[in-house]
């Protein structure tokens, strides 16, 4: 690919697209280098991280991450498997009926704790922070793992089944 952009062969749409992807790249490393705080091996790691990120936000569909409220009807509520990923007092106020709670920041360190033969929905208000905890959940191999994209309110608004 390299010998064909330097000949002039690749649409410009290509070539920026690769422009992009190295920036995001440098950024990213970057980023993760010093939070990782080490030397080569650090290095190497956080190029990897980047990597990954990169090919998910590049390559995954879009709705392959979320799940609609008017998705979650009466036929499919009994194969989902609710997490509220609000505080604690959040979910002791009020949430999904079924919903296990697993604060935001936990899910990557917990997915031990999901089912992987489910459906898993992560869901908060509005489904911002789940929205961060479903991206790393998929980064690190649950694909089974989705956001309920508009949350709670959104569900509570537009949800095709409310059960009890």
């Amino acid at each position: 690919m390299g010998v064909m952009r330097a000949m002039g062969v690749l649409p410009a749409a290509l070539v920026a697209r690769d422009v992009r992807r190295k920036i995001m790249k440098t950024v990213l490393v970057a980023l993760c280098s010093s939070a990782l705080m080490g030397g080569l091996a650090s290095f190497a790691a956080a190029q990897g991280l980047a990597d990954e990120v990169i090919g998910y936000i590049e390559f995954e569909p879009y709705e392959s991450g979320i799940i609609l409220p008017a998705q979650l009807t009466e036929d499919v509520w009994a194969d989902l498997y609710l997490v509220d990923t609000r505080s604690a007092a959040q979910f002791a106020a009020g949430t999904i009926p079924g919903a296990v709670h697993i604060e935001w920041r936990e899910v990557p360190g917990r997915l031990d704790a999901l089912p992987a033969d489910r459906k898993v929905v992560l869901f908060c208000n509005t489904g911002s922070l789940s929205a961060q905890a479903a991206f790393a959940a998929r980064l690190l191999g649950a694909r089974n793992v989705v956001v309920l994209q508009s949350g709670l309110e959104g569900w509570r608004k537009d949800g095709a089944y409310h059960p009890g």
